[in-house]
C-alpha cells in the first residue's frame, strides 16, 4: 500500500530566517495597502479576451467593473486603524491562532510614506481610463486574430515603459498596434518533452487504476467488517482488536484514497500551450528577487542570472529586496550593478522596528510593490518574484508572459520549483517532483494553479484586486492565489523547466521548512473557512473549491493519521486476533481480496509516478509517515492548545540548541557520528522515532513468541501468526522502515559537494547556472533498500494469496 499524499504546501521559504513565527497577525489577510478601489511551424497568436459568455466566468462585466466591484477589503477597517480578529474566525476559549499575538501593522507603509501614496491609491503604472480598443497584437506575417483583444491593458503605452533613464519607449502604431511583439505558440502541451510516448500512454491510463485501485480497497475493507460481524453473530463474542485494527488501516489509508479520487482528474485534457513573447516591443516587469540573510554568493547569483534574462534591459528591473538589511549584500549588489553596467539592478531593504510584526516575505514584497511605484518610469503592470536562491532561465519570462498577455483574467502564471543541490537518493524527500510533476498539472486543468512561491509572474492588477500580498500567513503564496480564485480571476501552471533553485541542506532546516509550510497551509485554510463559504471566496468555482477544501484536510490529517500509527504496535500487543472469520473460506476471500487491492495499486503506482520518476514518488509516501509526528506536533501547538498547556504558534523548533553546525552533508566538515546522532535523537525528537520502530518490533516479537509457545500444531502456529502479526501486506513493516528514515540519516548522511561545484559559468555573461547532472536525481542505495522491504511485503502477499488455494481446514 502507497501511503502518499500531496504536499503540505510545495514552496521554497525564504525571509524567515531570524524572525519568529510567534511574530505573525491573525488578521485575515489585512494589509496596509488594501485600497478601495503553435503548432510546432510557430504561428503567430494575437493575444485575446478569451471572453466567455457564462457569467460565472466572467471578470468584468456589466456592472462587475475594477472601479464599481465592491472592493476586497470592505469587510475590514482600512489603514491607519489597528485592526482585531473579527468576531468568528478565531477559537473559542482563548484558543489562538496565527494572528492573536500582535495588533496589525501601525499607520502607514513599511516605507514610512502615508498610504495614501501606496500603490493602489496612486497606480502611476495603470492610465486614468482604459477604453476599450479593437487593436490587437500582430504577428509577424500581420495576421489578426479572429477575436479582438477588447478591454486590453495595452491601451495606453504606459504598459511599455523604459524603466531606464535615457532609454526610449515603445510608440504605438495606430494602425497596426504594437510594432514588434506577437506571441508563438512552440506546441499543444508545454510539457510535450517531459516524458518519452510510451510514458505519456502509461500515465494516460492511470486513472483508470486508481479507480480500481479505489474499489479494490474498498471492497477488501468491507469483506473486513462483514466478515467480523458475521464472527460475532457465530460466536457471540466481540473482537475489539480486529475494530481498532480495521480502524488503524483505513486511517492510514484515507490520504490513499484522497489522493487516488484526485488523481482520476488526470482524464481532463489539459490544454495549456508551449507560448513564447517574441519582439523588443514587451511589457514592462518588476522582477523581485526576496532573501533575508541568506549567503551573499547566492543571491549574487540570482540576481545576474535574473539580469542576463532573454528581454530588454530597458522593460524589466530587478530589485533584490533584502529584509535582512545585509550591508555586505548591498555592496555586492551595488559592485555587480557598477561592473556590469546593469543599469536596471536595485538594491532596497525596508526600515523595520523592533517590536513590529514584519510579516515576513508577505511584508517584504508588499514593501517592494510601493517602493517601485517611486522609482524612475513608476510600476509596471507585472510583477515577477524569484527566491534568493531561485536561478531563471533565459527565457523565463517570455515563457510565462504570453498566458498572461493572451488573456485578459489571468492573474498568474507560475512554473514549477526544480532544484540543483538534492543529493543522490534524496534521502529526506526534499524534492518537490510529485507535487509539480503530477498534482500541479491536475490542478492547472481543473483552473486551480498554486502560486508556489517563486518564480511567478503576477498581474498587478490582480494584486491590488486583492487587497495586494495577504499577511498574517506563512503560506502567503497559496493565499495570494487562493484569494484570485475567490475574487474570480485565472490562475495558470507553466509545466517548463524555467528555474533551478536549491532545497535545505540540514536535517533541522528541512523540518523547519516543512512544518511552516503545514502550518501556513492549514491557518490560511481557516482563515478561508476551508474555501467552502465566505466573502473572500464568493467568485470562486467549484472545483477551486474542492481543491481548497482537500489540500486544507490532508494538511491536517496528520493529527489522525500519527495517532493511528501508534495504534499499530498497542494491538499487536494485545495478543488478541486481528483478523475475524465465521469460517475458513471467509478467511481465504480476506486473503484474495488483500492481494487483488495490493497489487492493483503496485500497478497504479508504476503508472501514476512516471512524470516524477518511480523512486519518487515511493519517497514522497515514505516521507508522509516519518515526517507526521513533526507536522502533527506543531499544528496541534500552534492551533488547538492553550497556552497554559504548551500551545505556541510556532514552526518546528529543536529542543535544545546546537552551538556550531552539523555540516552533515559535507565529508569533510560534518560533525562526528555521536554528536549527530544525539542531535537528531535529541535536539531534533528523533528519539521518538526509535522508540516506535522498537515498541513495533517488541509487539511483533511478543505475538509470534505467543502463537508459537500457544500452539501445538504448525497449521495452527501458522494460522495464528497470519491473523495476528503476519497478516498481508505486512504494513508494519513499511512503517517501520519509513520511521527509521531520520536515524539512517543520522548515520549516514549523504555526501554533497559545494554549491559551487554544482554550477557551470556562462563565458558570454558570466552567470553561474546549474549543470545538467546537478539538475537530476540520481538512485541511491537507500531506494535499493527500501524498494527491497517494498518488494518483499508484494512477495508475501502474493504467497499468501497462492497458499489460500492449497490451504484446507
Amino acid at each position: 500500500m502507497s501511503y502518499n499524499q500531496f504536499p503540505s504546501r510545495p514552496t521554497q521559504g525564504n525571509g524567515f530566517n531570524d524572525e519568529s513565527v510567534d511574530d505573525i497577525q491573525h488578521n485575515p489577510f489585512n494589509s496596509p495597502y488594501m485600497s478601495q478601489q503553435a503548432s510546432q511551424s510557430q504561428r503567430s497568436i494575437s493575444p485575446e479576451s478569451n471572453t466567455e459568455k457564462d457569467g460565472s466566468d466572467t471578470l468584468r462585466d456589466g456592472s462587475d467593473t475594477m472601479s464599481t466591484r465592491e472592493s476586497y477589503t470592505s469587510s475590514y477597517p482600512q489603514a491607519p486603524s489597528i485592526t482585531k480578529l473579527p468576531q468568528g474566525l478565531g477559537r473559542a476559549q482563548g484558543h489562538r491562532t496565527l494572528s492573536d499575538l500582535y495588533d496589525e501593522s501601525p499607520p502607514g507603509t513599511p516605507a514610512g510614506r502615508d498610504s495614501s501614496m501606496t500603490p493602489a491609491a496612486r497606480r502611476p503604472w495603470l492610465s486614468a481610463s482604459r477604453p476599450e480598443s479593437e487593436a490587437t497584437l500582430m504577428g509577424v506575417s500581420g495576421s489578426q486574430s479572429p477575436t479582438p483583444y477588447t478591454n486590453s491593458p495595452y491601451a495606453s503605452t504606459d504598459a511599455f515603459k523604459s524603466l531606464i533613464p535615457n532609454m526610449s519607449s515603445i510608440e504605438l502604431n495606430e494602425k497596426t498596434g504594437l510594432r514588434d511583439m506577437h506571441v508563438v505558440e512552440l506546441n499543444r502541451k508545454d510539457d510535450h518533452a517531459h516524458m518519452p510516448r510510451w510514458k505519456q500512454v502509461v500515465f494516460k491510463m492511470s486513472p483508470i487504476l486508481c479507480i480500481l485501485t479505489l474499489v479494490a480497497y474498498w471492497t477488501y475493507f468491507s469483506l473486513r467488517i462483514i466478515f467480523v460481524l458475521s464472527s460475532q453473530r457465530q460466536t457471540g463474542k466481540t473482537f475489539p482488536m480486529a475494530w481498532v485494527f480495521i480502524g488503524t488501516e483505513v486511517a492510514v489509508a484515507i490520504p490513499l484514497f484522497i489522493q487516488m479520487l484526485w488523481n482520476v482528474f488526470i482524464l481532463k485534457s489539459r490544454k495549456r500551450p508551449q507560448l513564447r513573447l517574441v519582439g523588443e516591443d514587451v511589457p514592462s516587469v518588476d522582477v523581485f528577487v526576496t532573501c533575508c540573510k541568506e549567503e551573499v554568493d547566492l543571491i549574487v547569483d540570482t540576481a545576474r542570472a535574473a539580469c542576463e534574462i532573454d528581454y530588454p534591459r530597458e522593460r524589466y528591473r530587478v530589485v533584490v529586496l533584502d529584509d535582512g538589511a545585509d550591508g555586505e549584500l548591498e555592496t555586492a549588489i551595488n559592485n555587480l550593478a557598477q561592473m556590469c553596467n546593469y543599469q536596471n539592478l536595485h538594491y532596497r531593504a525596508r526600515k523595520k522596528t523592533k517590536g513590529v510584526p514584519h510579516h515576513f516575505k508577505a511584508g517584504n514584497l508588499n514593501y517592494g510593490f510601493e517602493e517601485v511605484c517611486h522609482m524612475y518610469g513608476g510600476a509596471s503592470s507585472y510583477i515577477a518574484a524569484l527566491d534568493a536562491d531561485m536561478i531563471p532561465e533565459r527565457h523565463w519570462l517570455r515563457a510565462l508572459l504570453p498566458h498572461l498577455v493572451n488573456d485578459a483574467k489571468v492573474a498568474m502564471a507560475c512554473p514549477p520549483q526544480l532544484f540543483y543541490n538534492i543529493p543522490k537518493g534524496d534521502p529526506l524527500a526534499q524534492s518537490l517532483d510529485f507535487f509539480v510533476h503530477i498534482c500541479e498539472p491536475i490542478k492547472d486543468a481543473l483552473g486551480v494553479a498554486w502560486c508556489t512561491g517563486s518564480g511567478y509572474v503576477f498581474r498587478r492588477e490582480a494584486v491590488e484586486d486583492i487587497g495586494m500580498i495577504p499577511l498574517g500567513s506563512l503560506a502567503e503564496d497559496v493565499a495570494t492565489s487562493t484569494l484570485m480564485l475567490g475574487k474570480g480571476w485565472k490562475t495558470a501552471y507553466v509545466h517548463e523547466p524555467l528555474q533551478f533553485g536549491t532545497v535545505p541542506d540540514s536535517f533541522a532546516s528541512h523540518l523547519k521548512q516543512r512544518t511552516r509550510w503545514a502550518i501556513g497551509t492549514v491557518d490560511t485554510s481557516f482563515k478561508l473557512n476551508f474555501c467552502l463559504w465566505g466573502k473572500n471566496i464568493s467568485g470562486m468555482k467549484f472545483m477551486p473549491r474542492v481543491s481548497g477544501f482537500l489540500f486544507a484536510i490532508l494538511s491536517l490529517y496528520n493529527i489522525p493519521l500519527m495517532i493511528s500509527l501508534f495504534a499499530l504496535p498497542i494491538v499487536l500487543m494485545s495478543g488478541k486476533p486481528l483478523i475475524a472469520y465465521a469460517n475458513y473460506d471467509q478467511l481465504k476471500w480476506l486473503v484474495r481480496a488483500c492481494f487483488a487491492a495490493v497489487i492493483i495499486n503496485r500497478l497504479c503506482e508504476f503508472a501514476l509516478y512516471l512524470p516524477a520518476g518511480y523512486a519518487t514518488g515511493q519517497r514522497g509516501a515514505r516521507s508522509q509517515l516519518w515526517m507526521s509526528p513533526y507536522i502533527s506536533l506543531s499544528v496541534v501547538r500552534s492551533f488547538f492548545l492553550p497556552k497554559w498547556l504548551g500551545g505556541k504558534v510556532q514552526n518546528f523548533k529543536p529542543t535544545g540548541s546546537l552551538k556550531d553546525e552539523l555540516n552533515e552533508r559535507d565529508p569533510a566538515t560534518r560533525a562526528h557520528l555521536f554528536r549527530r546522532l544525539k542531535a537528531i535523537l535529541l535536539n531534533y525528537n528523533g528519539m521518538y522515532h526509535v522508540i516506535y520502530v522498537y515498541f513495533c518490533l517488541s509487539a511483533i516479537s511478543l505475538s509470534s513468541s505467543r502463537c508459537i509457545a500457544q500452539n501445538a500444531s504448525v497449521h495452527d502456529k501458522l494460522l495464528c501468526l497470519l491473523t495476528h502479526a503476519f497478516w498481508p501486506p505486512l504494513s508494519w513493516l513499511i512503517i517501520v522502515g519509513a520511521f527509521w528514515v531520520p536515524i539512517t540519516y543520522a548515520i549516514d548522511p549523504p555526501n554533497m559537494p559545494a554549491r559551487e561545484e554544482l554550477l557551470i559559468v556562462d563565458a558570454k555573461n558570466g552567470v553561474r547556472r546549474p549543470t545538467e547532472k546537478a539538475k537530476l536525481i540520481g538512485w541511491g542505495y537507500r531506494d535499493a533498500k527500501f524498494e527491497f522491504l517494498y518488494d518483499s511485503t508484494t512477495l508475501f502477499t502474493t504467497a499468501c494469496f497462492i497458499a489460500s488455494f492449497f490451504f484446507n481446514s
